[in-house]
């Protein structure tokens, strides 16, 4: 013992400090550029495989972002995700390898090219074929270039030195390949339906390529004048629809009524239009009414002397045999031609006046029943929207004029309904029609249906995938198992077979998916555009295609060397070959819907040799809710097709990122977060951290103060490592026999043995918020607030040889290992370099697996009992720490209520947990605090009845000062 006054000696050095480089300050922009580069150096990409080599497989396979522009928040959290989900796997010991991947063809990328033509006042179509796609594909590849750098900053890990590529020459020959899969079996046919069309892209789109905005258009109500019907009285009464697609009233071709619809025949007295007997829906009388200005049914003359009375009430099956003319028939031709009504099962009284005006170029219902009839499209509207020159109505020079998306042309006061008009056929027209409408998301333009000839799969033809095996030197060994087929399913039936085998997440995707394929069109595979891979199809006159296998492998060969570029009609007599007269087929020059090339990439990495770690099928997918139309789908149905079953296991979907409000991110709005900035303000790890807090099945929000809340839960996560680093500084030992583990050490393995199954089940789920959550609630409410505060004493001034401070060292140790690799997946940055200043020469933290945790197991009722009374008594000490009554929980003498302490725990045990003066048990249901009236240790700062005056030491404290002393 020191002679001097043990009251005046300061003891500070005498404290065990946790000690530790490790900076609370985490300067993340600066310190993750380095790490990242130094990943890339020692290639730990590669190093994982090495250490992964014949380990059970997980196979994620990656969804094709377009290359066409900086990457945005909704890319990030995207990636972010699809790293968690390998990261995760690779942590459990899997051999998960990743290989990203991108889609560069198609309108995303000839559009922005065609943009930079448009600037600088140049035609597209003036530049020869190959010029203009060699622009695409250095366009597609610069933002390659400059998207895989954005990803790799994120944290991503990947085989991103040799990503798959659509318009890589492999790649292509593929997905020509597949294609031929499809024509050899007889699955593709050339066809006339309307598709959704846009006329300023010029192509036809598909269902994922198009947007629903709220819009205003103009409704009408225009009568046709019956000339025949088996219903006397009919004749020369007209037929009124209601539409509003002015637009198409040119295409007219029939009228559709509701066979178990009631129809009334109105007489009208006095109206303006000079109709006197009109046939609609009784049903929809009231809105029909409404726009026209008329009163009630027999309620006589309104002030205008206009009165309505019914003449006669039919179902529409009586209506079969009547006939209409269309009501510009003087223009004679086309339009003289008789308009029969049909029967259509699509006809309702939602809205309208329940007689549906049938145009087979414009419609899908329209055309499937003209067609049952015999009635076929005239393709009056062409590529650009706009009506033929030589249509007889609103043909003419003045394209303008005849644009069929075009406002003004189907305004009340447009050509269309002032033609009507001038008929006397135009009832009523308004602009006034809210609802919503299909636009393309490129160029944000309305579409039209359009019915042009295309290319299509047949969704409801029996397919036999028997014919086909998988590419050789596929690891599978050239057949993939198990087959659906050959059972003759159809495609329809075997997707569907498909979804209900697959396992969704949230199981929700299963319905979205199902209701899609369930009611889904045949396929259109056809674009009209320049770059793609081509439709390598040989025509005859009469529409058949070449269905030869020589001459498609050579096609195939051809693009394997050269690309999309040696489809050439140069080389046409080549690809034929002697069996074949060029003179009898035509090249079709169409390109492939993007969505069959995406559809392909599970054949060209899954099954390709050039990924030798990879293996068909994948166990996931993973992509945004919007992919469910998309690349799942196109992915399942090619999948099906050529082998009979999906191509994925598992489908993982989040949802869109919205602003901080919940409103939709646009830039029109200046509501986007930016992640390349939030990267150079908060650092990678933080977009990470928020990527996987929140629900991100859902639509989920980012925002200035959401981030500020993400960076807040971070430092607390870095100041748990921080803590747990200083704490271990120079630990070499253990906790010796379990026997001797004090009993708030075995709580607290107990909690990390719960804790360590709970994150096992989040990752086999895919539940990464619940596992986000629980690692920063256990490192927050289990260690920060509770274990280390309890046990900073013990840490901080028991004996270097103390049983109990090391075997919370001990703990500390098996913490620190489960948590680095639990925060690995997540933190990718920090928790390297966490491990890193631990383990300078210990590798990466990312070649580690899951820890081994002790199984461990307490009483956790009487633990959360034990805590509950804390959360009591630190509650009822905090009103005298307010009023400086107490300035530490140290100065407080506790009386709590007996009922309450659960059994086994002394006054002196609970005294340590609730780190206070002295704790007693009394009778009262709340808990009172005192100012303890012991003297204060001048070493630990505990009051103790063995502290002889403030600043003197406890016996422990003398005993450790002593023998530090002695040393």
């Amino acid at each position: 013992m020191s002679d001097a006054n043990p009251s005046e000696r300061d003891y500070r050095d005498t404290v065990f400090l946790p000690k530790t480089d490790f900076p609370m300050k985490a300067g993340l922009p600066q310190k993750e550029p380095a790490i990242l580069a130094k990943w890339q150096e020692e290639d730990l990409y590669g190093q994982l495989r090495a250490n992964r080599a014949g380990k059970e497989k997980f196979i994620f396979h990656d969804g094709p972002p377009y290359a066409n522009g900086e990457i945005h928040i909704g890319h990030a959290l995207n990636k972010v995700l699809k790293d968690m989900v390998v990261r995760s796997q690779s942590l459990l010991g899997k051999d998960a390898p990743y290989v990203p991947g991108w889609d560069c063809h198609g309108l995303p990328i000839e559009w922005k090219v065609e943009e930079q033509y448009r600037k600088k006042k140049l035609n597209k179509d003036e530049v020869p074929a190959k010029e203009f796609r060699a622009e695409c594909r250095a366009y597609a590849q610069h933002w390659v270039d400059v998207q895989r750098e954005q990803f790799k900053r994120l944290g991503v890990q990947g085989d991103w030195d040799n990503p798959y590529l659509t318009m890589d020459f492999d790649a292509e020959a593929t997905i020509v390949s597949e294609l031929m899969k499809f024509a050899e079996a007889g699955n593709l046919y050339r066809g006339a339906k309307p598709v959704m069309w846009s006329p300023v892209e010029k192509t036809a789109l598909a269902e994922a390529e198009v947007e629903y905005e709220d819009i205003t258009s103009t409704q009408i109500d225009v009568a046709f004048e019956i000339t025949e019907s088996p219903i006397p009285e009919l004749v020369g009464a007209h037929a009124v629809i209601w539409t509003t697609t002015p637009w198409t009233i040119p295409v007219n071709q029939a009228l559709a009524y509701g066979p178990e619809v009631e129809y009334v025949y109105l007489n009208i007295v006095g109206h303006p239009s000079g109709k006197t007997r009109l046939l609609i829906a009784s049903e929809l009388y009231d809105g029909f009414a409404a726009r026209l200005g008329l009163p009630g049914i027999s309620k006589g003359a309104d002030e205008n002397g206009v009165s309505v009375e019914y003449d006669g009430v039919y179902k529409g099956s009586d209506l079969a045999g009547t006939v209409a003319r269309h009501p510009m028939h003087h223009l004679g031709g086309f339009y003289a031609t008789p308009r029969p009504l049909l029967p259509g099962d699509f006809v309702t009284t939602d809205s309208g006046t329940g007689l549906v005006h049938m145009s087979p170029d414009h419609g899908e219902d329209d055309f499937d029943l003209c067609k049952a009839h015999g009635i076929n499209p005239v393709f009056a509207v062409d590529d650009g929207g706009v009506y033929r020159e030589d249509w007889p109505w609103l043909g003419g020079a003045d394209e303008r004029r005849r644009a069929v998306i075009n406002a003004g042309f189907n305004a009340p006061d447009g050509p269309i309904c002032s033609d009507l008009r001038e008929a006397g056929a135009l009832l009523s027209a308004s602009q006034d029609y809210q609802h919503s409408y299909p636009h393309s998301w490129r160029s944000k333009a309305k579409v039209i249906y359009r019915c042009t000839p295309q290319w299509f799969v047949p969704m409801d033809k029996p397919l036999d995938v028997g014919d086909f095996d998988v590419a050789p030197g596929n690891p599978l060994g050239g057949a993939v198992a198990p087959f659906v087929a050959k059972d003759h399913s159809t495609l329809r039936e075997r997707a569907m077979a498909e979804i209900e085998r697959v396992q969704f997440f949230p199981e929700k995707g299963r319905n979205r998916i199902r209701s899609m394929v369930e009611g889904r069109p045949d396929w259109v595979l056809s674009r009209q555009r320049a770059w793609g891979v081509p439709i390598t199809l040989f025509v005859r006159p009469d529409g058949s295609y070449l269905q030869d296998p020589v001459v498609n492998a050579r096609v195939v060969a051809a693009v394997r060397e050269e690309g999309v570029d040696a489809w050439d009609e140069a080389r046409k007599a080549e690809f034929l070959g002697p069996d074949h007269n060029p003179d009898d087929y035509d090249m079709v020059m169409d390109i492939l819907d993007v969505w069959f090339d995406s559809g392909c990439t599970h054949v060209f990495t899954l099954e390709s040799d050039r990924w030798p770690d990879q293996r068909w099928p994948a166990d996931l997918y993973l992509e945004g809710s919007d992919q469910h139309r998309g690349w799942f789908q196109s992915s399942l149905l090619e999948s099906c097709a050529t082998r009979g079953r999906a191509p994925y296991d598992q489908i993982l979907t989040h949802g869109f990122t919205m602003d901080a409000t919940g409103r939709k991110q646009s830039k029109s709005l200046g509501n986007t977060v930016d992640p390349l900035k939030v990267m150079d303000t908060y650092g990678a790890d933080i977009i990470r951290l928020w990527a996987l807090s929140v629900d991100f099945t859902e639509d989920h929000r980012i925002g200035d103060e959401i981030l500020k809340g993400v960076a807040d839960q971070y430092r607390r996560l870095r100041n748990t490592f921080r803590y747990l680093l200083g704490a271990l500084d120079g630990f070499v030992g253990d906790m010796g026999d379990a026997g001797e583990i004090p009993e708030l050490e075995r709580y607290v393995l107990a909690l990390l043995a719960d804790l360590d199954g709970k994150l096992k089940h989040a990752i086999e789920t895919y539940d990464y918020n619940t596992y986000t959550r629980l690692l920063v609630d256990f490192c927050n409410e289990d260690l920060s607030a509770f274990f280390f505060d309890i046990r900073k004493d013990s840490l901080y001034c028991d004996g270097a040889d103390s049983t109990k401070r090391n075997a919370y060292r001990t703990v500390l140790d098996l913490l620190f290992h489960a948590l680095v690799r639990y925060a690995s997946p997540v933190l990718v940055y920090t928790s390297e370099e966490v491990w890193l200043t631990r383990y300078p020469d210990g590798g990466s933290v990312h070649l580690l697996e899951w820890p081994a945790v002790p199984g461990v197991t307490a009483d956790g009722a009487r633990w959360d009992a034990l805590r509950a009374l804390r959360e009591k008594v630190n509650e009822a000490i905090e009103p005298l720490r307010r009023e400086k009554t107490i300035r530490s929980s140290n100065e407080a003498d506790v009386v709590v209520p007996a009922a309450e302490v659960p059994e086994g725990f002394s006054d002196e045990d609970l005294a340590e947990l609730f780190i206070v003066a002295s704790v007693t048990r009394g009778d009262s249901d709340g808990v009172t605090v005192t100012r303890s009236s012991e003297s204060k240790c001048g070493r630990c700062w505990r009051l103790l009845p063995d502290v002889a005056e403030d600043g003197a030491l406890c016996d422990r404290c003398e005993d450790v000062v002593a023998g530090m002393d002695a040393a």
